[in-house]
């Protein structure tokens, strides 16, 4: 490398710790109404930055003894020489995932330390739980635009998912490790991506070796891009309000949740859909398709299903239940089918039926998180699910009738409830509700957004289903008998 390169084009990834305050300093820039300092508004734009500090208090859990204890006396070396602090793990090599030390948290401080990092996550869900809860009494929404126009924003928002993209690239290729456990159907999809590019890899020059590591990013970049334009094109048309609609999708690049998992891929999947759920919403059959397809590559979006269906009661709820049960079905049936053809659908289930993961009752739990190691866990999870049942559950007719507010709140609710009784890593899993909350944050007055009733008349789906209709009358008519001639 030239002298001249090795000026303008070395750079270093900020570790997990400077991106965390400057993201928070360049937030209240942004968004922050100084001339209202008692807003809500000022109030959501401070508490999104609540759960991080756990994730930080995870990732130094997880940090091997020896590497910390390096890292300390390079930076006290440096310090006392130049008055230069070397920064440690950048966002794009950090993980909170217990493969990022090889193995288990090996020394009881590291393993409280992880304890307090869940506890705290866990603090953090349980206010914004509170928080969406609220949301369902706020009905007067001041209209509090961000401190920078539309360009500006634009423009940042274009930068930060340049930014993204080079800190999901700048690792090291190879076996990377997830943040909980994925999905089947998303191991099955992604395994499936690999196979059709490894075909055309000598093609384009790329090594065998380095595709699933070009796929997962590829993958997951593709899903937040998918997420910021879903944002823009809500507060386009449902908000009425498109500098709104940048205004979420840049906060959404600039907080730090959406760097430090932006390769997960298993986070992020499910919330695109979602997104575009919300972003479907005035037509019953497509938002039923996107929730289904949701619940395919991610459980949690299937326990949204009483929310919505209860949102549509008299507006579609027909077509709208149909399409998610179809999508869902296209999702599960292939997987199914596949298992089944290598002899190992009885194997997976007896497997899935073992987790202790989303099993409340089972009394030990095994997978790294807050409740792992805490003897009788079932007495304290127990509990927690039953209430998050009774939450779900009361999604279906309360409140009634549901507005697009009311929805967007009790989804939220929803998914941030599934934190507390989830055993893998409950609590990391925030990239799955962080748009629904920045949506809360920037909605205006939605009281009046509710699906449009269904007229038969004017309808395409009963129009086609009655076109059909005739169609197979007229085939399946008899024909008349013939005149009997004397």
């Amino acid at each position: 490398m030239s002298l001249a390169a090795s000026i303008f084009f070395e750079t270093n990834l900020p570790n997990a710790p400077t991106w965390f305050y400057f993201s928070l300093l360049l937030s209240v820039a942004l968004f922050f109404k100084f001339s209202r300092l008692l807003s809500m508004r000022n109030w959501d734009v401070v508490t999104l930055f609540l759960l991080f500090p756990g994730l930080l208090l995870i990732q130094e859990a997880h940090t091997t003894p020896t590497a910390a204890a390096a890292r300390s006396t390079d930076s006290l070396s440096q310090a006392t020489e130049t008055g230069q602090y070397t920064p440690g793990p950048t966002m794009a090599s950090s993980s909170t995932g217990p493969a990022a030390n090889g193995g288990e948290v090996d020394s009881p401080a590291k393993a409280r330390l992880l304890w307090l990092g869940y506890l705290w996550l866990l603090c953090g869900a349980l206010y914004f739980v509170v928080r969406c809860l609220l949301d369902l009494t706020l009905v007067r929404r001041p209209a509090l635009a961000p401190n920078l126009n539309f360009g500006g924003l634009a423009w940042l928002g274009v930068a930060l998912f340049v930014c993204l993209t080079v800190v999901a690239v700048r690792r090291p290729a190879g076996p990377q490790a997830n943040v909980g456990k994925p999905p089947f159907t998303v191991e099955k999809g992604q395994e499936g991506a690999e196979k059709i590019v490894q075909q055309g890899a000598p093609a384009v020059n790329l090594p065998t070796s380095k595709v699933g590591f070009w796929v997962l990013c590829a993958s997951a970049i593709l899903c937040h891009l998918a997420i910021v334009v879903g944002l823009t094109i809500i507060g386009w048309r449902h908000f009425q309000d498109v500098h709104a609609g940048m205004a979420m999708a840049t906060f959404y690049l600039v907080l730090p949740y959406t760097a430090y998992h932006v390769d997960q891929l298993h986070h992020v999947l499910p919330t695109a859909l979602l997104v575009w759920t919300v972003a479907a919403y005035r037509r019953p059959a497509l938002s039923g398709l996107f929730l289904g397809l949701a619940g395919g590559t991610g459980y949690f979006p299937v326990l949204l299903f009483p929310a919505w269906l209860s949102f549509y009661w008299r507006r579609g709820a027909a077509r709208f239940a149909g399409s998610f049960l179809l999508a869902l079905g296209l999702c599960l049936l292939p997987i199914v089918v596949i298992l089944w053809m290598d002899g190992d659908l009885a194997h997976r289930i007896q497997a899935t039926m073992a987790q202790s993961d989303w099993q409340p009752w089972k009394s030990k739990v095994v997978t790294e998180g807050f409740w792992k190691d805490v003897p009788a866990a079932a007495a304290y999870r127990l509990p927690v699910f039953i209430g998050y049942l009774a939450l779900v559950a009361t999604t279906l007719f309360w409140p009634s009738p549901k507005n697009l507010a009311h929805l967007l709140a009790l989804s939220a609710a929803v998914v941030v409830g599934i934190q507390f009784w989830y055993a893998d890593q409950g609590g990391v899993y925030v990239l799955w509700y962080l748009p629904l909350v920045l949506l809360l944050v920037f909605r205006p007055n939605l009281s009046d957004r509710c699906p449009a009733p269904v007229q038969a008349e004017n309808d395409w789906l009963v129009r086609s289903g009655r076109a059909i209709g005739r169609a197979v009358a007229r085939l399946l008519r008899l024909p008349e008998p013939m005149v009997r001639v004397r």
